[in-house]
């Protein structure tokens, strides 16, 4: 088995906001992989004594070990345990009530010798190849399909958006939300590899155009996760000026990738739950 794992701040002045792991137990019977994407919020009060790089380091690093040790649990119930575990770690001081507490975007999968199961929440992103070489995306495209005029103010999201109903969910201190992520089962030997993507290293499809999903794949497969982070690294810098594809967009985001190349030859079809 082959994993590789890079994460990357935007700007190495600042924390890196995202978390990236992989896990996998000594038994040798199957692994874990997570990324998360810590979301930065506006200017102004967030309730939180906390920054967003010490709730990502919090809520991922319980996320990979229940994952590991609860390994009968499903996805969505391990997160709820995580993000419940996470937020007993904030104290008497923060309100976790607040639009604005500390939240991330969630992509885990795991795999054992029958099954490799999986969870994206929010607008991070999950590739997973087929025996086959398809490739096909596992995305919560929920925050994408809201009208841009909804989005216009910070207030506005706040109020009717962030972890509401027609809105958009992120992992912050309510484990119900874990119940509203993209789930699904597939047999392992329909798998041949998972590459975990946050927004920042999903710019190579979604911003730039180099190619499409089986393309980014296949890009990492050959050239290496690093190599993926690089290219957006340069594309950004090149797109610095004109904006052409970055539009308003920051010109560089923290970034991280994760893949596992799976063995086994495959058959078998996706068992998928959309929210």
């Amino acid at each position: 088995m082959r994993t590789e794992l890079v994460s990357e701040p935007g700007d190495v002045q600042r924390p890196n906001e995202d978390f990236a792991s992989v896990a996998l137990p000594a038994s040798g019977q199957g692994g874990v992989l997570v990324a998360l994407d810590g979301v930065t919020p506006p200017t102004g009060p967030t309730g939180c004594l906390h920054s967003v790089p010490w709730f990502t380091a919090r809520l991922g690093g319980a996320l990979t070990e229940l994952a590991v040790s609860l390994k009968d649990v499903p996805p969505a119930e391990v997160l709820a345990r995580a993000i419940v575990r996470t937020a007993e770690t904030h104290g008497e001081g923060c309100d976790l009530s607040h639009p604005r507490t500390p939240q991330a975007t969630v992509v885990m999968a795991r795999w054992s010798p029958e099954w490799v199961e999986y969870l994206v929440l929010s607008d991070s992103a999950l590739l997973v190849e087929a025996s086959d070489g398809t490739v096909s995306a596992v995305l919560d495209d929920r925050l994408s399909r809201l009208p841009r005029a909804s989005l216009a103010t910070d207030a506005l999201v706040d109020t009717h958006l962030r972890n509401k109903e027609g809105g958009f969910f992120t992992a912050a201190a309510d484990p119900s939300v874990a119940g509203r992520a993209v789930t699904g089962v597939l047999p392992r030997s329909s798998v041949r590899g998972l590459l975990a993507l946050t927004d920042g290293a999903a710019r190579w499809v979604e911003k730039f155009h180099e190619g499409g999903w089986t393309d980014c794949l296949t890009f990492v497969r050959k050239k290496g996760a690093q190599a993926l982070v690089d290219r957006v690294r340069q594309l950004e810098r090149a797109d610095a000026q004109t904006r052409t594809y970055l539009g308003r967009a920051k010109t560089h985001d923290d970034a991280s990738a994760v893949y596992a190349e799976l063995s086994g030859p495959a058959t078998g079809a996706a068992a998928v739950r959309k929210p």
